[in-house]
């Protein structure tokens, strides 16, 4: 994949300690902020032209929210995104319009995301008629996208309730490729299909990424599914990034406890291994985004947590093939790169200062 080379160069996008807090008001009269729910909480990444990166983690870990503030759908509390060398950070509607082109997002809900009132031709010519294009380009540009889609031509006639749900989301991707956009945020674009479908729309993206060179961030629950499309993954838990990894290496090396713990839960295609095979299960439920722990978040559910993780927030520390993770006794890291690793700059600011000095206790 062209990600690959996602060292050389500027980055297309540039996310800066953003944090998205949601306030939670009371009053009558005048509503007064009584607390905040700490969505996305001090996220630092980078994202290079042609690379996709997949962003995982359970349900309420902020990876949607942080895809939506991405596309500038939700205004961020603090932090900076930069994107084609641009802040987009508190750009205006009307400035926003042209970033649009180039920026696009499909939609987790591919029935939700579609006008039902509206023909597919509508649907995916709304962007184009948006912006000038006459009626005719316009409907030879979405005869060429249902083509792109695996769609077919009298399928621009019909309505959304005459399609499957992985054939709606193949229109919700064709609309938002109409404007040859650079960046395309994928919200659990597979999440509400069956598996077999999932494979289909997989490869599609896969095919559409190689022929027209776009950039994806890739958002899901389901650490098997973006293992195919990503060139790294970032881990998320309560609204931090807990590790970012070369695609492959996070399968067979993750530092972090949590990211093991999300692999031990991908289930094993033989039914044999699956029920022979040892987890180590992660009790308990996320703490609540109102009042996340001191520390490392995730040292409540932690079964290497010691007095460090309750007290000192740990930094994303840097390893051996550009591989970070926020844990104070990480796991599969030997001695020699322990003593080589480093503190990275996408560490949140809160986070101290000094990088593990010993692994996860056996």
């Amino acid at each position: 994949m062209a990600g690959e080379e996602n060292g050389a160069g500027a980055p297309l996008l540039e996310v800066e300690h953003v944090k998205l807090h949601f306030p939670i008001k009371e009053g009558l009269v005048v509503d007064r902020v009584v607390a905040r729910v700490h969505a996305v909480d001090d996220v630092t990444f980078t994202l290079h032209e042609g690379e996709t990166l997949g962003l995982v983690g359970e349900s309420g870990c902020g990876k949607s929210t942080l895809s939506r503030t991405i596309m500038r759908l939700n205004q961020p509390t603090e932090g900076k995104i930069v994107f084609r060398g641009q802040d987009v950070t508190k750009a205006k509607r009307k400035d926003l319009i042209p970033l649009r082109r180039d920026m696009q997002m499909v939609f987790q809900d591919p029935y939700a995301s579609l006008n039902p009132r509206k023909r597919v031709i509508q649907l995916v010519g709304a962007p184009l008629r948006r912006n000038g294009v006459s009626s005719k380009d316009t409907e030879r540009r979405v005869l060429e996208l249902l083509d792109h889609v695996g769609l077919q031509r009298e399928h621009r006639n019909r309505f959304p309730h005459e399609f499957s749900g992985g054939q709606r989301q193949r229109i919700g991707i064709a609309r938002a490729l109409a404007l040859d956009p650079k960046l395309i945020v994928l919200d659990e674009p597979v999440s509400a299909l069956d598996v077999s479908v999932q494979a289909q729309i997989v490869n599609l993206l896969d095919d559409l990424q190689d022929r027209m060179g776009l950039t994806y961030l890739f958002v899901a629950h389901d650490l098997s599914v973006v293992r195919h499309v990503s060139d790294r993954i970032a881990v998320m838990y309560l609204g931090k990034l807990m590790e970012v990894s070369p695609a492959e290496e996070l399968y067979t090396k993750p530092i972090h406890p949590y990211t093991a713990a999300l692999l031990q839960a991908i289930p094993i295609p033989d039914p044999r291994r699956n029920r022979e095979r040892e987890r180590e299960v992660v009790g308990g439920e996320p703490p609540n985004p109102i009042d996340p722990p001191s520390g490392c978040v995730f040292h409540p559910r932690c079964p290497y947590a010691t007095d460090v993780c309750r007290t000192v927030q740990p930094p994303l520390t840097r390893y051996a093939g550009d591989h970070l993770a926020a844990c104070h006794h990480p796991l599969n890291v030997s001695a020699k790169e322990l003593a080589a690793a480093e503190r990275s700059d996408s560490s949140p600011l809160s986070a101290g200062a000094e990088t593990p000095s010993e692994p996860a206790a056996a």
